[in-house]
Parts: C-alpha cells; sequence; structure tokens
C-alpha cells in the first residue's frame, strides 16, 4: 500500500519545516520507489496514488519520470519526428497543433487527457467557424470531420512517439469522426478540353500534364524542371525525396505526352533567345507558377463543370490507367501511390465504367445466346397461361 507525505527540512535556527508539495511513496517487486506529484493539492496527489497503484498492480512498469510530459512537450516532439523524416507535411502539421494547444493547453499533462476530454475537444471544433475568402467574398463554415480526424491523428502520433521514448506508460482511445465518402470528381475529355479552352496556355498546359501522369499538381507539377525530362530515355522522372512518398518515379513518355513537352521546349528555347534561362518546364513569361486556383476556378464554371478541383486531375488519371488494363502495381509506381488501399480510393468507378460494363454483359449474352445455336428472335413469346402459370407459382412460393 502506498503512503503519501511531504519532505521536511531543517532551518538555519534549527526548526523543522514542511515543504508545500506532496511525494508518493509505493513498492513494485518489492523496492520502494519514492516520486514528487509537482502539486501542494491533496487530491490530486491521492488520485496519482492510485494510478501509479493501479500500474503496480496490472505489472505495468513505472518510472518516477513517466507521465510528466507536457502537451507542448509531446507536441515539440512530433514536430521533430516530422523534421527528422524531411516530411513535407511539416506546415499542414503546425495547423493541426496550433488547433489542438487552446483547448488541451500547453503546460497540461498529457498522462491527465482522458477520452472524455477529446470528445469535448470534438464537440468544440464542430461549434467552431471558420471564414473562407476576402470582403465581400468571405463565408463561414464549420470544420469537416475530415479535417477533424487529422487533428485528432496528430494528437494519437504525439501520444505513440510519448510512449515510444518512455515519457508515457500508455495512450488513451481516441475515437475519430465517421466521414463523407471520398470525393468523386473525374474529367471526360470533352470536358476537360473544354476548361483548357478558358485557361490561359502557361495553366492549360500544367492541367493537360496532370491529367496524363496524374502527378499532384502543387509539390509535383509546378515544381517540375527540365533536369526531370529524360530525353533520350523518353519519360519525365522524380528522384527520391522530392516526391511525397519518398520514392523515385518514372512516367514513359505517351504520345501527347511528347508532344506537350516539346511545345514546352519550344517556348524554353525561344525565352533563351530572348536572354531569360527558365529551368521551370511550367511557366508564366519564364517565372515559376506559384498557384491557379482563381482562373480555374473560372474556367470550370465557364466550361459548365463548377466545383471541380484539381486534384480530380489526379483521380482521373488513375481511372484511366485502370481502363486501360495497365497492371495495377505498374499503375501505382507511376502515379505516385504506396499502397493499394489509397489507389483503390482514386480508383473509382464512375457512371461510363458502369455503362462500359453492362456493354461487356450484352456482348457475353448475346454469346451465350448463340452458343445455343439461337438468337433472341428466334425465342419464342410466352404464353397468357404460362405467365400466369409463373406467377401463381412465384406467389405460393
Amino acid at each position: 500500500m502506498g503512503s503519501l507525505y511531504k519532505r521536511r527540512y531543517k532551518t538555519s535556527d534549527g526548526e523543522m519545516r514542511e515543504l508545500p508539495t506532496w511525494w508518493l511513496k509505493y513498492h513494485q517487486n518489492g523496492r520502494a520507489i519514492r516520486e514528487s506529484t509537482g502539486t501542494t493539492k491533496e487530491t490530486v496527489a491521492k488520485r496519482m496514488l492510485r494510478l501509479r497503484e493501479g500500474d503496480v498492480e496490472r505489472g505495468i512498469p513505472v518510472s518516477p519520470r513517466l507521465d510528466r510530459l507536457t502537451f507542448d512537450e509531446a507536441a515539440q516532439d512530433v514536430i521533430h519526428d516530422y523534421e527528422a523524416n524531411g516530411k513535407k507535411s511539416l506546415r499542414v502539421l503546425r495547423q493541426r497543433v496550433n488547433h489542438l494547444r487552446p483547448f488541451f493547453g500547453g503546460e497540461r499533462r498529457m498522462s491527465g487527457l482522458r477520452v472524455s476530454d477529446i470528445r469535448a475537444y470534438i464537440v468544440d471544433r464542430q461549434r467552431s467557424v471558420i471564414v473562407t475568402g476576402v470582403g465581400d467574398h468571405q463565408r463561414e463554415r464549420h470544420p469537416a470531420n475530415g479535417q477533424i480526424n487529422r487533428e485528432l491523428t496528430t494528437l494519437k502520433r504525439m501520444f505513440s512517439l510519448a510512449v515510444q521514448s518512455e515519457k508515457l506508460a500508455r495512450k488513451p482511445h481516441i475515437p475519430l469522426l465517421a466521414e463523407a465518402p471520398a470525393r468523386s470528381g473525374f474529367f471526360e475529355r470533352e470536358q476537360l478540353d473544354a476548361v483548357c479552352q478558358h485557361l490561359p496556355s502557361p495553366i492549360a498546359a500544367v492541367v493537360r500534364f496532370a491529367h496524363l501522369t496524374g502527378w499532384r499538381v502543387d509539390s509535383e507539377v509546378l515544381t517540375l524542371r527540365w533536369a526531370n525530362v529524360d530525353w533520350t530515355g523518353e519519360s519525365v522522372r522524380l528522384e527520391a525525396g522530392t516526391t511525397k512518398s519518398g520514392e523515385p518515379r518514372v512516367f514513359p513518355f505517351t504520345n501527347e505526352l511528347r508532344q506537350l513537352l516539346r511545345e514546352q521546349w519550344v517556348e524554353h528555347e525561344e525565352l533563351r533567345r530572348r536572354g531569360t534561362i527558365c529551368p521551370s518546364v511550367f511557366h508564366r513569361d519564364g517565372k515559376p507558377i506559384k498557384s491557379f486556383i482563381k482562373v480555374w476556378r473560372t474556367a470550370c464554371r465557364a466550361a459548365g463543370c463548377p466545383g471541380r478541383i484539381p486534384h480530380d486531375l489526379r483521380r482521373t488519371a488513375v481511372r484511366n490507367l485502370e481502363r486501360a488494363g495497365v497492371p495495377r502495381s505498374t499503375a501505382m509506381a507511376m502515379v505516385g501511390h504506396k499502397t493499394e488501399s489509397i489507389y483503390h480510393r482514386y480508383a473509382i468507378v464512375d457512371e461510363t465504367s458502369r455503362r462500359e460494363a453492362a456493354e461487356k454483359l450484352n456482348l457475353f449474352g448475346r454469346g451465350a445466346v448463340r452458343s445455343t445455336g439461337e438468337t433472341s428472335a428466334d425465342l419464342p413469346e410466352p404464353s397468357r397461361a404460362s405467365v400466369r402459370l409463373a406467377t401463381s407459382n412465384s406467389v405460393h412460393n
């Protein structure tokens, strides 16, 4: 059985006094363990003692240094983990931590967080309002379940790293919300052509390249340089460490891709003759393209495709590879999907694919009928008596 006590010390005049902080004393494997609670409140100290005794009873290793980790320290650990591994989503991670910090408190101990606290955070975030746009175009919305889940996943990662580094003994269950189905936007060829007609030519080239390769627009297409284009090997290459997955990637030329890159090279040479050296494949008058979301939205509305996003081009490329019968492992390597679960999310069956499947069934059905030596014209119409008999049998059955 454990106990609480306060340390005492002797003053210079020989008087004995108590320190205000409570200490714990408990035993594990026959060894006495003394630990400062860091609090002057007896109720809090008693609660910590019960937790320690519960850990001892369950056989969980206990160390006085455990469970003192604060939220700020755990957040810094996960940031260091992203920095050490060179993850490009570091900026997004910092944004998620900034959403978590006001609720969970910078100096609050991670060991004190319970499932009820996490559910309270979920409700608080669902009620919060996000303002987007500028001036008269401002709009208010609530965070989507997917956005809240990404923040909770960051919190879960903080707990996992703390347990790995033995700063915490265990981590709580972190419930996640049900998310809306994954987006399923696609571009048919005529839709893509219509959008490109309403885009400036430099942006239209970016869009066509993304439609052909399925590469990520912001991090892989807009940053593409001529050093990545292998004219001899007829392929476009991304080096290891420059992609989201960290893996190198090669996309061989198709006829359309070759023609697109040749047109971009002609512009590159024209700029060079005018004295401008531009290493980027896609540019505006020799300057890198950073964003084109405004002209994109305008072009989509003008083409009758409002609400589409550039990431729909990636989904379309995956679907085209599936339709072309490219082996899945090859398609994943070309597009840059590391796991089949992610690839399945992109290879979504659309209405056109369903109609193609129905046509294949029609062809199969006609073949099956021919194999019996009959055609649909040779099959007799059912008599009224046979219809009544079939109906009667179905009712009795």
